[in-house]
């Protein structure tokens, strides 16, 4: 339940921030090869929409057991599939951005309601299959609520918004990053620089 609460408080921060964002800003840059319109299409594929379709899918076994695992994935998987699936990331974003329309904003509440609906009715232990496989309900959505904050800070700062993520939210976020970091390899390298110990390394990221 915690889980899933922290998630709808993460979509709805979301929501509330596209609402913010200038109607002249869509076109201006975002992050990496994407405009603000494609990065925030990629995050409301990645929040929203695959939220919608993963919930409908039911899987038969548990594939990948914990969020920190999913996106440790990537460090194992053939560096040829990983640039594919990153190219494809890129397509897709870009599909989802034009999905938007003219006003993204508008198209958001509704989209809220509908994902908010299906994860209250879901179980935190019914299996779903997911990018990484067979996972619980409830690990998986922490991964959801790590991707739209951290695409929640993206548009905010490309943007010129200040973000306003509930503390909780920050909270699950930043301790998933930290996992991860620990299922890497990298967790002394993460707690040193967090306690002040050691700066991290340049170009450092657990993803």
């Amino acid at each position: 339940m915690e889980h899933r609460r922290i998630f709808l408080a993460a979509a709805a921060a979301f929501v509330e921030l596209v609402e913010r964002v200038p109607a002249d800003g869509w076109d201006g840059p975002g992050l990496g090869v994407w405009n603000l319109r494609e990065l925030t299409g990629h995050a409301v594929g990645a929040g929203f929409r695959t939220v919608l379709t993963s919930l409908a899918r039911f899987a038969q076994q548990c594939d990948m057991s914990s969020a920190a695992g999913y996106y440790a994935l990537a460090r194992t998987v053939d560096p040829a599939f990983y640039r594919a699936a990153v190219a494809t990331s890129e397509q897709e974003a870009r599909r989802e951005g034009a999905a938007l329309g003219e006003h993204p904003a508008a198209v958001m509440p509704s989209l809220l309601s509908e994902v908010a609906a299906a994860v209250e009715a879901a179980e935190d232990g019914q299996l779903i299959q997911t990018a990484a496989g067979g996972m619980r309900v409830a690990e998986w959505l922490v991964t959801r609520t790590f991707e739209l904050a951290v695409h929640g800070l993206d548009i905010a700062g490309a943007a010129g918004l200040s973000a306003s993520l509930p503390s909780d939210v920050l909270a699950e976020a930043a301790a998933l990053a930290a996992r991860v970091g620990v299922e890497v390899g990298d967790g002394a390298t993460v707690l040193m620089a967090l306690t002040g110990r050691r700066a991290l390394p340049e170009g450092f990221c657990v993803l």
